[in-house]
């Protein structure tokens, strides 16, 4: 996924109210740029540290800017969930995800069930693969890299509906768009919300494919990248 156009460097002074970040550019400037994710950013907020930001050159947006990468610790984070789907959809469109290949049809935010939508939707005949992406961007030290950063109900409830998917015969696949130029592996936050952490050993046991790719980050563009091991639990236990 290429940025459409330049991005604004500049140094975080503050983020509030969740969608809201204050950016010291580098003329001296301040500006509110539009944060998209609505996690807690653990381990991306620096005081200080370097940021970029897009610009959708759109006067008539409320705010014209929208945070895209951070970095800490020396990592490049891209913080950007809903561009996350999009960097997901081209490597599938490319066959850059080997395990997802194959497929002729590629459906996005498509219902399952009465409450659920699902990221995407694989086709080939009659046989679909539902896939369920989340960005992650939590380091743990190490290489490691979690998901999420906080509690989220809506992220177990979507563990047991691709149970449900398998159940009925169908192909389901949790994959972790992993954000972070530092890591090496990817892992639920057990600490953070041993619920999650729960559902997602329960969907791999019941045939729930679990997988994790890493993106290359640049200030040009995202792509996804490399395939990473999953550790289910702090046993070191891997996905398939």
């Amino acid at each position: 996924m290429k940025f459409p156009s330049p991005l604004v460097e500049g140094r975080l002074e503050r983020r509030y109210k969740r969608f809201f970040a204050d950016v010291r550019l580098a003329d001296g400037s301040q500006v509110t740029a539009h944060c998209a994710n609505p996690g807690s950013m653990k381990s991306c907020l620096i005081e200080q540290g370097r940021v970029w930001l897009s610009d959708s050159q759109n006067p008539k947006r409320k705010l014209r800017l929208t945070w895209e990468l951070a970095e800490a610790e020396g990592a490049r984070i891209f913080v950007n969930p809903q561009a996350a789907n999009r960097v997901v959809s081209e490597a599938l469109v490319r066959g850059g995800v080997a395990e997802l290949s194959g497929f002729t049809n590629l459906r996005g935010e498509v219902r399952f069930g009465a409450r659920t939508r699902f990221d995407f939707a694989l086709e080939q005949g009659p046989t679909q693969c539902f896939v369920e992406v989340k960005n992650v961007t939590l380091g743990l030290g190490n290489g490691r890299a979690a998901f999420p950063d906080s509690v989220t109900e809506r992220g177990a409830r979507h563990l047991q509906e691709l149970i449900r998917v398998v159940q009925g015969g169908q192909r389901a696949v949790l994959l972790f768009c992993v954000s972070r130029s530092d890591a090496r592996s990817a892992e639920p936050a057990s600490d953070i919300d041993p619920n999650y952490a729960h559902w997602l050993n329960r969907a791999h046991d019941a045939g729930v494919e679990v997988l994790a790719y890493k993106c290359r980050i640049t200030q040009r563009g995202v792509w996804l990248d490399r395939r990473l091991p999953v550790h289910l639990n702090a046993t070191g236990r891997r996905s398939r």
